[in-house]
């Protein structure tokens, strides 16, 4: 039975396909190296999920790395083989948000409910988000596919972050959110994916 769709997907107070974009920033492995509040390969496993699903709805996306002109290394392979299609915009700001091209190609998405993710989320992705929400979108952060080196560092951020008005959420929840009904043609593939996501599942089968 498929449940009967009762508001517009563009105006939708919820994430749709129709009105999300995917903003992945500073994936690289000296970021990843960093964290400690977080297991890095469920890191990188829920960020890789959160990028599939962007990929099966054909969200825009928008991807950054900082300082691989000076040295750093690109986005991780394995995400960056997902995103294969995405143009890296590599800058030096900090705060991504402060970076005309990024702020620009967000822009151009035409979306102004934004799916984010970065590492570290004390500094990567804390000043983008509190940034992009200040100038009118409305920011879901996946804190399950980002970390800090402390956890006072991840939970100072967090706070911060909820204070000023963006959404924390995590890769299952992101999931459900836009797939909205399992029969959907999208439905079956991507039920593996929070299966994935949501260990309490796993143990059910």
């Amino acid at each position: 039975m498929t449940s009967e769709a009762t508001r517009d997907p563009v105006t939708d107070h919820l994430l749709t396909p129709q009105n999300a974009a995917l903003v992945v920033i500073d994936y690289q492995p000296s970021q990843v190296g960093a964290v400690r509040s977080i297991d890095h390969e469920l890191l990188v496993d829920n960020i890789i999920s959160v990028a599939g699903l962007a990929e099966t709805f054909e969200l825009p996306v928008v991807l950054s790395t900082i300082n691989v002109g000076n040295g750093q290394g690109p986005t991780i392979p394995e995400l960056r083989a997902v995103l294969s299609d995405s143009p890296e915009i590599d800058r030096t700001a900090i705060n991504s948000w402060e970076d005309a091209e990024f702020r620009r190609a967000v822009e151009a998405t035409g979306r102004k409910k934004l799916i984010m993710g970065g590492v570290t989320t004390d500094i990567c992705l804390i000043f983008p988000s509190i940034s992009a929400v200040q100038a009118g979108f409305d920011v879901q952060a996946v804190m399950d596919a980002s970390g800090s080196s402390y956890e006072m560092q991840e939970e100072m951020s967090r706070r911060r972050m909820e204070r000023a008005g963006v959404v924390l959420t995590t890769t299952n929840t992101i999931i459900a959110e836009l797939v909205q009904d399992w029969s959907s043609p999208q439905g079956s593939e991507l039920v593996m994916l929070l299966i994935a996501t949501a260990p309490m599942m796993q143990a059910a089968d």
